[in-house]
C-alpha cells in the first residue's frame, strides 16, 4: 500500500498486468484512451493514469491518498451509494455502470466505469482497478432531452386545448387530459381505437376521416369548425386543426389533432349577432325573444325554452315559448309571482334561479302541474332576468322531458341568453316610453288616431295579400254629453277610461283598438266575416252595458256601433271609417245600444242570424230539438250493426232548420258544447231504453265537434254518462271530422288517445273530402272510416269514383279498420260496394233517419234484416 506516497507515473496497465514487451504498444494505446485507476481494498486511490487525472482536474500529488468517496458525487444520488458500491467490490464482485463524480473545480463528471477486484495469492482482494470513459456530454444531452420531453408532456397535459396523436391510419396513440374535460372520454377508452371514435359525431356534411387523411398525406394541414358531441351527447362547437407529421424519410407517419372548444364564444356570437340584428331592425320584442328561444332549441334540442316578462304589477306575462301551445302561455298570463309559484314565479320572486327536477312531486308546481305534465314536460329550471341595477324584469326557463338537472352546457347557455334578454327588455322599455308619448292617448292609454290609422293600413294590406275580409267597428257612447253636463268632465273621463278598459279586455291580439276622438272608439277585426263581426259586437255591447260606479253614481252605459267591411264597403281605412260612421248613425236612429252594418242586405242577414241564434238558444234551453237515428247495416246479411244519432230542429217560426245551417251557427255562437252534451246524453239514454224494451241495438254513434275535445274532462264525463245508463264503452262510437284534427289545441290528441284506451271507438266521418285526411290515420286510434256519400253517389256512372271507393276500402283493410259507406240509396250502389269488399252501409236504401219510436217499429218489422 502507498498511503501518503506520490501517485506513480508508470502506466497503470503495465504495472497491473506486467505485460511483455510485445504488448506494450497496445497497452499504451489503452492507457491513453481509458481513464484507469487503482484503489486499495478500502477505497484509497493508489495510482491513476494521465487521462484519469485530466478528467478530474487533479495533479498526481492532489490525487495521492484521496478516498473514493471524495471523488464520488454522492449528492447526485443516495449518500450511502458509494459505501454500498465499495462493499460489493471488497467482496470480489465486478461492477459496471454509469456513475457521477465531482471534478476538482466542482463540476459534475459522469463516467461509464467498470470496477474489478484484483486478488492476491491467498485469495484476498489486493486492490480494485477501474476502467472508465467520460460520458458527461451524453448524459447531459439525455438530461436535456428528458427535460424537454417532460416540459412537452407538462404542456400537453395542462393545455386548454384537447390534443390527440394518432398514427397515419388514424389509430389513437396519445390524448391529453383536456380530451376528458371536453369530451368525457378517458385515455383508456380511446388509446388504440380509431380516431373517429372521438369524432364519431361529425355532422353528416363534414369531410370524412378518410378524405382528411388523404389530404394530410399530401403534406397539407386540415382546418375546420365542426359541431361535435361529447360522450354524454352534449353539442360542442369546436375549431378542429389536424396536422401531419413526417418521419426522417419524409413519409407521412403521424397525425396531431388540436381541438379548441368554441361553444361559448360561438353561441354568444351567433345569438348576440342575430338578437342585435333583430333589435336593430326594430323587430317586436316577442319576435326577438322567439328568435332567442328558437336558436337555443336548435343548439340544445333536448330543452323547451320559455321567456316571461314581469310587469309593473309583479305579474308574469308570456313573451316567447314557440314549442309550447298557446293555451300554456295563456294559463300563465297574469299569474302573480310569489314564493311558491312554480319555477318562474318563484325565481322572479326570490331573484335567484329555481330548479325543479320533478314537477309532478314538487310542491312549487302543485297548482300548475296540470299544464306541463300532459305535454310530457317533467322538469323546469328558471333563471331571473335582471336589469343592470339588479331589478328582476323577467325569467328565462328550460323545460325538460325527463326528471333531471341542468347540465353545465345548459348553464352556460342560459348565462348568455339572460344577458341578451335583459338587453332586449330594457331596450323595449325605453322604446315603449317614447312610443307611449307619441302614439297613445294620454287619458285611456289606447292607441291614438295616428297609431290606429297606421295599424289599420297594415291590417288592410295583410287582408289584401291573404284575400281575407276584415271589419271596422265605429263605437259611439250613448248620452255621453249628459254625463259630462250632469256630473262634470272628471266623471266623463272616468267613464271613458272604464269603457276603454272593457274594450281592451275583450280584444284579441289580432284586433286593433283605439280612441278616435271624444267618446268615439274604433276597432278593426282582422280577419273577420260578417257572422264573426256580429258575435263580437254582441259581446262588446253586453260588456259596455254592464252597470258601473262613477263618483258614487251608478251609470248604465250603452253604445251604438256601426260596422263596415273590407273589401265590400271600401279598400282604404278612410272609406271604411266613413261607412262605419254612417252605419253607427243608422243604428242610433233605431234606438240606443244597437248596431248596424253599412250594407242593408248584410244588415238584414245579420239580424236574421241573430234571431235564429236566439231561437236556437231558446230551443236548447227548452229541449225542443230531437234526435233521429239512422241504422248502419251489414251489406251482405242486412244485420243491424248500430245507429247514428242525428240532431233535428223544427222551429215554430223558421220551420224545419237544416243541420247544415244550425250546427255551424251553434259552433260560431258557442252553443256547440251544450248541443253535443245534450246529444250524447240523449243517445245513451235512448240506447238504454231500447234495450230495456228488448230491442237489440248494438251501439250508437254520436258526432262531436273540436270544441268538445278541448275539454280535458271529456273522457270522465263520457264514462259517467255510460255508467249512468249501465252501458259499456264499446256501446258508444264518437264520430269526428277532419276539422277536429286541424285544431291545434293539444288537449284534442290527449283526449282521443285516452278515449281509445277506455274502449270507446272513434270513427272518421266524411273521409276522403279533406286535403290531408290520410295523414291522420297514423296519428289517431281510429276504428272506423266513413266513406263520404259524394263518392257513393257517383260510383254507378263514374269510374274515378269507383276507383276512389276501392282505394279507401283497401286502406281500411290494410289498417284493420271498418269502412262504412254513407249515402247508399239503391241496390246498384250496394252491389258495387259489396263487390269491392265494403261490409257496412248507411243510407236511404235501408231507411231515412227515424225517430226513436219509428226506429223501434222498423226494427220489429224487419226483424233486424233488410
Amino acid at each position: 500500500m502507498l498511503y501518503g506516497k506520490k501517485v506513480s507515473h508508470v502506466p497503470v496497465v503495465e504495472r497491473i498486468l506486467a505485460p511483455t514487451s510485445e504488448h506494450k504498444a497496445l497497452l499504451s494505446i489503452l492507457d491513453d484512451s481509458l481513464a484507469i485507476a487503482e484503489f486499495s481494498p478500502d477505497g484509497t486511490l493508489l495510482s491513476a493514469n494521465g487521462l484519469y487525472q485530466k478528467l478530474f482536474g487533479y495533479s498526481s500529488a492532489q490525487l495521492s491518498g484521496l478516498h473514493h468517496r471524495v471523488l464520488y458525487a454522492s449528492s447526485m444520488s443516495d449518500a450511502s451509494a458509494c459505501d454500498r458500491l465499495w462493499g460489493s467490490l471488497k467482496n470480489g464482485q465486478a461492477i459496471s455502470g454509469q456513475y457521477p463524480y465531482m471534478r476538482a473545480d466542482g463540476r459534475l463528471l459522469w463516467l461509464a466505469a467498470t470496477y474489478k477486484a484484483v486478488f492476491a495469492a491467498d485469495g484476498r482482494v489486493d486492490k480494485v482497478v477501474t476502467f472508465a470513459t467520460d460520458v458527461t456530454a451524453r448524459v447531459e444531452q439525455e438530461r436535456l432531452e428528458h427535460e424537454h420531453t417532460r416540459l412537452i408532456s407538462l404542456f400537453a397535459e395542462h393545455s386548454h386545448n384537447a390534443l390527440v396523436l394518432a398514427d397515419h391510419k388514424g389509430c389513437v396513440l396519445f390524448v391529453n387530459d383536456a380530451v376528458y374535460r371536453l369530451f368525457g372520454y378517458t385515455s383508456q377508452e380511446l388509446l388504440g381505437k380509431p380516431l373517429m371514435q372521438l369524432f364519431n359525431s361529425l355532422q353528416a356534411q363534414s369531410t370524412p376521416l378518410s378524405e382528411v387523411l388523404e389530404h394530410l398525406d399530401t403534406g397539407n394541414s386540415y382546418r375546420s369548425e365542426e359541431l361535435l358531441y361529447s360522450k354524454s351527447r352534449q353539442p360542442l362547437l369546436c375549431a378542429l386543426r389536424v396536422n401531419p407529421i413526417v418521419d426522417e424519410h419524409g413519409a407521412f407517419s403521424h397525425v396531431v389533432c388540436v381541438v379548441n372548444d368554441l361553444t361559448d364564444a360561438k353561441i354568444h356570437e351567433v345569438l348576440q349577432r342575430k338578437a342585435l340584428e333583430s333589435m336593430a331592425g326594430e323587430a317586436p320584442l316577442a319576435e326577438v325573444m322567439t328568435l332567442i328561444c328558437n336558436e337555443v332549441e336548435r343548439i340544445a334540442p333536448e330543452v323547451v325554452a320559455s321567456i316571461l316578462r314581469v310587469d309593473e304589477h309583479c305579474a308574469l306575462r308570456p313573451l316567447a315559448s314557440p314549442s309550447l301551445p298557446q293555451s300554456f302561455a295563456r294559463a300563465l298570463d297574469g299569474v302573480v309571482i310569489g314564493p311558491d309559484v312554480g319555477s318562474c314565479g318563484t325565481a322572479a320572486f326570490i331573484g335567484s334561479p329555481v330548479h325543479v327536477r320533478d314537477i309532478e312531486n314538487d310542491p312549487l308546481w302543485a297548482p300548475y302541474k296540470h299544464l306541463p305534465l300532459p305535454l310530457g314536460l317533467r322538469a323546469c329550471w328558471s333563471t331571473p332576468i335582471k336589469t343592470s341595477a339588479g331589478q328582476v324584469i323577467g325569467t328565462f326557463a328550460f323545460y325538460y322531458r325527463e326528471v333531471r338537472d341542468p347540465s353545465e352546457f345548459h348553464k352556460r347557455l342560459v348565462q348568455i341568453c339572460t344577458h341578451l334578454c335583459a338587453l332586449a327588455l330594457e331596450r323595449e322599455s325605453a322604446r315603449l316610453k317614447i312610443r307611449q308619448l307619441a302614439f297613445y292617448d294620454s287619458l285611456t292609454g289606447l292607441p291614438n288616431r295616428n297609431l290606429l290609422l297606421a295599424n289599420a293600413d297594415q291590417a288592410i294590406a295583410s287582408a289584401e295579400r291573404n284575400q281575407q275580409s276584415l271589419a271596422v267597428l265605429f263605437i259611439d257612447l250613448d248620452r255621453f254629453k249628459q254625463v259630462n253636463d250632469s256630473f262634470g268632465h272628471p266623471a266623463g273621463d272616468d267613464l271613458l277610461c272604464l269603457i276603454a278598459e272593457r274594450l281592451r279586455s275583450e280584444a284579441w291580439s289580432s284586433e286593433i283598438i283605439g280612441r278616435w276622438s271624444g267618446d268615439e272608439f274604433v276597432i278593426v277585426l282582422n280577419p273577420c266575416t260578417a257572422a264573426q263581426a256580429v258575435g263580437t259586437v254582441e259581446r262588446l255591447q253586453a260588456l259596455i252595458s254592464m252597470p258601473c260606479d262613477i263618483g258614487g253614481i251608478t251609470l248604465m252605459p250603452s253604445a251604438s256601433i256601426g260596422i263596415s267591411q273590407y273589401p265590400d264597403d271600401g279598400h282604404d281605412m278612410e272609406t271604411l271609417l266613413h261607412c262605419a260612421d254612417l252605419a253607427m248613425y243608422q243604428a242610433k236612429t233605431r234606438g240606443r245600444g244597437r248596431f248596424s252594418f253599412f250594407s242593408n242586405d248584410m244588415n238584414q242577414l245579420a239580424q236574421e242570424r241573430l234571431t235564429l241564434e236566439i231561437a236556437l238558444r231558446n230551443a236548447l234551453q227548452k229541449q225542443h230539438l230531437q234526435l233521429h237515428y239512422q241504422p248502419l247495416v251489414n251489406l251482405k246479411t242486412g244485420a243491424l250493426l248500430g245507429v247514428e244519432a242525428l240532431a233535428r230542429w223544427h222551429d215554430p217560426v223558421f220551420g224545419h232548420v237544416s243541420p247544415t245551417r244550425f250546427i255551424p251557427l251553434a259552433e260560431e255562437s258557442g252553443l256547440i258544447g251544450v248541443l253535443s252534451d245534450w246529444a250524447l246524453t240523449q243517445s245513451c239514454r235512448q240506447l238504454a231504453q231500447w234495450r230495456s224494451e228488448g230491442l237489440a241495438v248494438p251501439g250508437v254513434s254520436v258526432n262531436l265537434s273540436a270544441t268538445n275535445f278541448h275539454n280535458r274532462d271529456l273522457p270522465r264525463q263520457i264514462i259517467d254518462t255510460l255508467t249512468q245508463y249501465a252501458l259499456e264503452p264499446h256501446d258508444l262510437t264518437l264520430e269526428i271530422t277532419e276539422s277536429v284534427m286541424l285544431d291545434p289545441n293539444p288537449s284534442i290528441m290527449l283526449n282521443l288517445h285516452e278515449l281509445h284506451t277506455l274502449g270507446i271507438e272513434l270513427a272518421m266521418d266524411d273521409f276522403g273530402t279533406g286535403y290531408s285526411s290520410l295523414s291522420y290515420l297514423r296519428r289517431i286510434p281510429l276504428s272506423t272510416l266513413k266513406l263520404d256519400k259524394s263518392f257513393v253517389h257517383d260510383m254507378e256512372h263514374d269510374a274515378a269514383a269507383q276507383a276512389l271507393t276501392r282505394a279507401v276500402i283497401r286502406i281500411g283493410e290494410s289498417l284493420n279498420l271498418t269502412v262504412v259507406a254513407e249515402g247508399v240509396e239503391n241496390e246498384a250502389q250496394r252491389a258495387l260496394l259489396q263487390a269491392q269488399g265494403c261490409e257496412v252501409g248507411q243510407g236511404y236504401l235501408f231507411t231515412r233517419p227515424l225517430s226513436p219510436e219509428q226506429l223501434a217499429e222498423w226494427l220489429k218489422s224487419t226483424a233486424c234484416g233488410v
